[in-house]
């Protein structure tokens, strides 16, 4: 038994069962995965795949916990390299962050040049998707830290942290009816077509508990998981925004006004994950606190320890 068929068998599983994807990923040959795949079952004395054919279909029972056992191996490989790259250089390395658009396109950049700055040796990587595809990249390995707003806590392998709260809010074009309003109210917002969030995106939950709670049904005129395009629609007339506060800047988005709308929909918080048993390299733990200042590394710390 070695590290590569262990390597061989997860990237296998990650691939779905595809043995072919999986040796491209692994820049090796087909034949050489099934080959290794078959020595450590051999030696194990129990078939971890079941097989229809030539092809795999799926994972048996005591494969599942070959798998398990495997991933906490190579988890622990993983961790061992990070010490020796810690304590051989400090102030160079890797850091790859999963993020949504509306983190990566507003709440990240001065945190990014500020962490540049300070780690000019570090390659750092922005990965965007929607927060389940972040999470499952870092749950994969392949992103070190999540930042997202919705679904990270559902994860029970990843150490979840709030960072900050924040708030949606209405945008609209200059001189319509809702800026004359001394109070807005969420049923005068569902006079007009809505711009937002794509449902997974931005606290999109919020606001649709907002209108469930109040017997308000909205006119959802178009749905976008980037916060750029929903100004963009908003702008052309085709009717009225709700998006992130922090996604409205005043200075840039000249033709455009935003009304505070924090009355009518709850706060979200944006989180940051962090697989659990993870070895943090320094600057990982500077980058966390750079972009929330109340996650020292000992926050940090004691929360990757209460969490085994």
């Amino acid at each position: 038994m070695n590290l590569q068929q262990l390597r061989y068998l997860s990237e296998v599983v990650r691939q779905g069962l595809n043995i072919s994807d999986a040796a491209a990923a692994l820049y090796t040959s087909q034949p050489g995965v099934s080959k290794q795949i078959r020595l450590l079952e051999d030696e194990l004395g129990v078939e971890i795949f079941v097989r229809n054919g030539k092809r795999i279909v799926a994972v048996t029972e005591p494969g599942k916990a070959v798998l398990a056992i495997a991933r906490r191996i190579l988890h622990d490989a993983g961790n061992l390299k990070q010490v020796g790259q810690e304590f051989h250089s400090q102030d160079s390395g890797h850091l790859t962050i999963a993020t949504t658009h509306t983190q990566a396109r507003y709440a990240l950049p001065p945190v990014v040049k500020q962490f540049i700055k300070r780690y000019p040796k570090v390659q750092l990587g922005l990965h965007q998707g929607n927060p389940t595809q972040i999470a499952e990249q870092v749950l994969n390995g392949e992103a070190d830290i999540a930042i997202a707003t919705e679904s990270l806590s559902l994860y029970d392998d990843l150490v979840t942290l709030p960072c900050y709260e924040w708030h949606h809010c209405v945008v609209v074009p200059p001189k319509h009816p809702l800026l004359d309003e001394k109070k807005l109210t969420l049923a005068k917002i569902a006079q007009y077509p809505i711009v937002t969030y794509d449902f997974a995106f931005s606290g999109r939950g919020k606001i649709n508990e907002a209108f469930e709670k109040a017997g308000v049904t909205p006119d959802i005129a178009l749905t976008a998981i980037d916060a750029d395009v929903i100004k963009t629609y908003v702008e052309l007339g085709l009717g009225i925004g709700i998006l992130a506060e922090i996604a409205f800047i005043p200075e840039r988005d000249r033709h455009l006004r935003m009304i505070e709308a924090r009355h009518l929909f709850k706060p979200n918080t944006t989180r940051i994950a962090i697989r659990k048993n993870e070895y943090l390299r320094g600057y990982t733990y500077d980058f966390i606190e750079l972009f929330a200042p109340h996650l020292t590394r000992d926050v940090v710390a004691e929360a990757m320890h209460a969490n085994p």
